[in-house]
């Protein structure tokens, strides 16, 4: 059977005390919204709405940036989950199967706690996503009778004694499509919060001979966002879950704890990752790679046996080779290295081709970049780069050229040449001494006038 998602995304979220909308804060290099869809897309839903509100242009930019077939519906008002999910009945119409009901600030619900309450709808007409959280606090509480949920009672309306009950209400909300309309058009706004809550369908449900259940997931899978500490917290619950499943994985990471991923990280094992890495995101790193300490990587490829860093970044189209060497303040962007390659020092690599064990000197700068546009570098296989060379892209250079230290390469390379581009040196006999001495005494008379 087929499965529709719907995802709330309409709150501002004023304790941000942000002009950014709540969904839109990032958790590991994503949206908070990306990470309800990703969780979503794993059913490879029918369709996937997003009700959008506060921020709604922004919003809708960045669900269909991640899936571009992903519909945005408007709440106008913000009158209740019950509300927010009619919004899209629209949207719905004429979709088959069944409705999932998620949340854009409730990021890391499980993609296989979703497919149990899909296997729970064949049994029951309503399934809800209930947890049990060391502290109850103000969560809605479900009200069972065995395996049967005979209602969802908020916080606020409820009695003393169903305040005792530890079994919480995460929000989220399964159904046939058909059924989850028919339910909501039934219910009111008759509550302390004067809201339509999407959670009375439960009552209405069993008060018209409907079963309807919970499926149960750890309390760490609800955990919402809602001001700047709990989106601290998603970050470190992420980085945690991360790291453990990178470990899991066969990844050596020496100091896990200063080691941080994105949303999208993919590292395969027999690679080590020394301490203080960030990974934005689009990265993959191949098996048996070597990410050295305090580089930053972002948007790139790194192949089988590389070594990256220290102190490197990499940038979006970077593209390593098999056991290419990227060493410490090298930046490469939008340029391949090929196999072998070398750039171990202080070197600007961007918009370039770099051939097959090239070796690139320290202080080596393509010059990319003329104001307007940006222009491409082609080195060969087995060229030796000096130190401090220049390119002046859009240039070329062969296979097994060479390029003299400090030269300025403006016009293209042939195979196997040498290029010396640089200005004569002129020595002048004592001219530093009598320099020095003019100085200095520039520099006397300066103090005398200060005092």
């Amino acid at each position: 059977m087929s499965t529709s998602l719907i995802i709330l995304a309409a709150g501002q979220g004023t304790r941000m005390n942000s002009d950014l909308p709540k969904v839109l804060h990032p958790v590991a290099a994503a949206p908070l919204l990306i990470h309800a869809m990703k969780s979503g897309a794993a059913l490879a839903p029918e369709r996937t709405v997003i009700v959008a509100g506060v921020g709604a242009r922004e919003v809708a930019a960045a669900a269909q940036a991640f899936d571009d077939t992903a519909q945005v519906v408007i709440q106008p008002e913000q009158l209740g989950t019950g509300h927010a999910v009619l919004c899209a009945r629209e949207a719905l119409r004429g979709a088959t199967g069944d409705v999932i009901v998620l949340y854009g600030d409730t990021p890391f619900i499980r993609p296989e706690t979703l497919q149990r309450m899909t296997e729970a709808r064949a049994r029951h007409d309503v399934v809800v996503l209930g947890f049990e959280p060391a502290d109850p606090g103000r969560y809605g509480r479900l009200v069972m009778q065995g395996e049967m949920l005979e209602r969802i009672v908020e916080f606020k309306d409820a009695s003393d004694e169903e305040r005792t009950i530890t079994l919480c209400n995460s929000g989220v909300i399964a159904a046939s499509a058909q059924t989850l309309f028919d339910l909501l058009d039934a219910v009111t706004n008759e509550n302390a919060s004067r809201e339509y809550y999407l959670t009375d369908i439960v009552a209405i449900a069993r008060d018209r001979g409907l079963s309807a259940s919970a499926v149960t997931c750890d309390e760490a899978e609800t955990m919402g966002v809602n001001a700047r500490d709990q989106l601290a917290a998603a970050e470190t619950a992420f980085q945690a879950r991360a790291r453990a499943e990178a470990l899991e994985n066969g990844v050596t990471l020496t100091a896990p704890e200063t080691v941080f991923f994105a949303h999208d990280t993919v590292i395969g094992r027999d690679t080590v990752i020394e301490p203080n890495v960030i990974f934005g995101p689009d990265v993959t790193v191949e098996s048996g790679a070597r990410i050295r300490a305090f580089s930053h990587l972002e948007g790139c490829h790194v192949s089988c046996g590389a070594v990256v860093g220290p102190y490197a970044r990499l940038r979006p189209g970077a593209e390593l080779s098999e056991n290419v060497h990227v060493g410490n303040f090298v930046e490469i962007k939008n340029a391949t290295l090929a196999t072998g390659a070398k750039a171990n020092h202080l070197t600007y690599i961007g918009d370039a081709s770099i051939g097959a064990d090239t070796n690139i000197g320290a202080g080596t700068i393509t010059c990319n970049y003329d104001g307007v546009m940006k222009h491409h570098t082609e080195i060969g296989a087995r060229a030796f780069i000096g130190s401090n060379t220049m390119f002046v892209a859009p240039v070329r250079v062969g296979d097994d050229a060479m390029t003299g230290t400090g030269t300025v390469v403006t016009r293209d390379v042939p195979d196997a040449a040498l290029a010396i581009g640089r200005s004569e040196q002129i020595n002048k006999p004592g001219l530093a001494r009598k320099l020095f001495e003019m100085l200095k005494s520039r520099k006397a008379k300066r103090d005398e006038e200060a005092e």
